[in-house]
Order: C-alpha cells, then sequence, then structure tokens
C-alpha cells in the first residue's frame, strides 16, 4: 500500500510558510531590546543606618531593593555588555539622619570601580571618591524616575551622576579619552541640578564637589590626567603579566602625565585623590622592584601631588 504524500505544490507551500515564520520570529527577536544583555553595571549597594536610631528599618530595606534595581536594571547607553562585562562598582550610603515626617534623608556615599587586569587574577579600582553631602528625599515605594534633560530628583540624579562618572573613566581606560560623551552627560546633570538647593552641585562651593569634578575631568589642562588611564592600565598593568618591566616603565609614563596634570591646574583634586586610590598599588609596583632612579623620580612626582601621604612615598627609597 502507498502512503500518501504531499502535492510537491504543497510541500513547497508549507516550507515557505515555515521560512516566513522563522524570519518574522527571527526579526522579532533581532528588534526587541536586549535586556538581559544591556546593563552596563554590576552594582553592589549597602546602606549603614546605625546612627539613625528609633525608626522601622523597612524603609531603608526598601530603599536599599530599589536603589539597587535602578542601578543594575536599568541601560545607561546604547553599548551593548555580556554580563561578564559590566563594571564592578559599589554604592556604600551612610545614613547620619532621617526624619519619617518629612522623609528626609543625610548622609555620605563611598563609590568606587573597578576592572580586570589582563593575564591576571587581580582587580584594580579605576574610580573612587567619598561624597559628605549625600542628602535627598524619599518616601518608601516611590517610583525612581531619572531623565538626564529634566533634573528634578537628588537622588537619582546623584546616583546617575555618578553612573555616568564610572561609565567615563571606565571607557578612558580602555582607549585614550574613550569617556568623552559619559563625562560630558554627567557635565550636563550638573547643570540640569543647578536649581536643586541640596549642596555639592554648585561651583565654588567646593573644589572637591560634584561640581568640581566634572568640570576638572573636562577640562582641557586636564587632559593629561585622562590620558594617563589609558596609558596607566591598557598600556601598563595589563602588559605586566607578559613583560614587568615594560608594563612598570608604562605607569612610570602614566605618573609623568599625572605630574603634568597637576602643574597645569594646581588647584584640581583629581591627581591627589587619584593618588590616595592608588597608594597601595603603586607601592606594590615600585617598592623593591624598578631602578633607584625610576623611584626617586617617582617618590619625588607623588610628594609634590600629596605630600599628606609623604611617609608612604618615602618607603619607595628604601
Amino acid at each position: 500500500m502507498k502512503g500518501k504524500h504531499f502535492p510537491t505544490s504543497k510541500r513547497h507551500n508549507a516550507g515557505c510558510a515555515v521560512i516566513t515564520v522563522w524570519l518574522v520570529l527571527a526579526c522579532i527577536t533581532f528588534l526587541l531590546p536586549s535586556r538581559l544583555h544591556a546593563q552596563e553595571l554590576d552594582a553592589r549597594l549597602t546602606i549603614n543606618h546605625q546612627q539613625v536610631q528609633g525608626t522601622s528599618t523597612s524603609v531603608f530595606e526598601t530603599l536599599k531593593t530599589s536603589l539597587e534595581q535602578f542601578l543594575n536594571e536599568r541601560q545607561w547607553t546604547q553599548l551593548q555588555f555580556k554580563k561578564n562585562e559590566r563594571i564592578s562598582c559599589n554604592f556604600s550610603i551612610t545614613i547620619k539622619k532621617y526624619s519619617p515626617s518629612e522623609n528626609t534623608f543625610q548622609g555620605t556615599l563611598f563609590v568606587n570601580a573597578s576592572r580586570p587586569v589582563y593575564g591576571s587574577n587581580y582587580t584594580t579600582t579605576v574610580f573612587a571618591f567619598n561624597d559628605p553631602n549625600f542628602n535627598f528625599t524619599y518616601q518608601e515605594y516611590d517610583q525612581l524616575d531619572f531623565r538626564t534633560d529634566v533634573i528634578d530628583n537628588n537622588l537619582t540624579a546623584m546616583l546617575g551622576y555618578y553612573v555616568y562618572l564610572i561609565l567615563g573613566m571606565d571607557m578612558d581606560a580602555m582607549s585614550p579619552l574613550g569617556g568623552t560623551e559619559y563625562l560630558q552627560t554627567a557635565q550636563n546633570i550638573v547643570t540640569g541640578a543647578q536649581s536643586m538647593q541640596e549642596k555639592g552641585w554648585k561651583a565654588f562651593d567646593d573644589n572637591k564637589n560634584r561640581y568640581a569634578i566634572i568640570t576638572d575631568l573636562l577640562d582641557g589642562g586636564m587632559e593629561p590626567f585622562r590620558r594617563m588611564q589609558y596609558t596607566y592600565y591598557r598600556e601598563g598593568l595589563d602588559v605586566m603579566s607578559e613583560n614587568v618591566e615594560r608594563g612598570r616603565a608604562a605607569i612610570t609614563q602614566a605618573i609623568t602625565l599625572l605630574k603634568q596634570a597637576h602643574e597645569n591646574k594646581s588647584m584640581s583634586q583629581l591627581p591627589q585623590v587619584f593618588t590616595e586610590y592608588k597608594r597601595d598599588e603603586i607601592m606594590n609596583i615600585y617598592k623593591g622592584h624598578a631602578s633607584a632612579k625610576e623611584r626617586e623620580e617617582v617618590v619625588n612626582i607623588l610628594t609634590r601631588i600629596n605630600a599628606s601621604q609623604s611617609s608612604y612615598w618615602r618607603e619607595l627609597t628604601k
């Protein structure tokens, strides 16, 4: 008994239908935003509220969850990041005062970001900063909205500012001046926040506030500081697993660029801040390894930039 067969025309039509459906599904998949791989940050957030007594802790727990979602689930750029490529960063908030009746919080924020060093298990800090004016208003279960062109919420403005600062510094470390677009976005946030009453956004209030940091980063005189990032990380640290001498030579060149930035704009706090979060790393790179002449050159530069750490720098000459 002969089996039944599709007529050739029907088989052809069925095949075309399958292909058409497949193409439609492929196009839909392509066009849909890849939310699983779009997020740029792997942010960890902590809230220390031990200084606040006699109030429910639920608001702090809700705030923590909301801020973690805000940082990690939002798409901040048009770039596509794989999960293992996300920028590792920490946001450590300390709440000093909280008013349940007014929903106001006063505290500080320590933020830092790091990247892996090529050919090693070592991670290095790309940016670290302590903001003493992390003050905001938040009511439990508030929706955290944010737009870079409309700044009307101090909490999301501050977080957005530091996100784009982290992105800019990380991209500068990957390619010379590669983070300009993101640093300009951080500057736009500062410009939009000028109507805010909270501290940290205004010129001349402090030479180490949010306004000062981003203004210095985009100042032409501080370009050596930004170019230093690529020299220090990509040409320096990332090379050391293959050639220690060549990597350290690049880091010495980076420190020379740091000197140039300091001389161009001596009032800028950026070179000093850099030496503070790089102190131990620099000590490990040079102590007992480089020539006496090279170590002396590095010590002289670092002492001029950050004399408060001179006792540490002198250890390099021993």
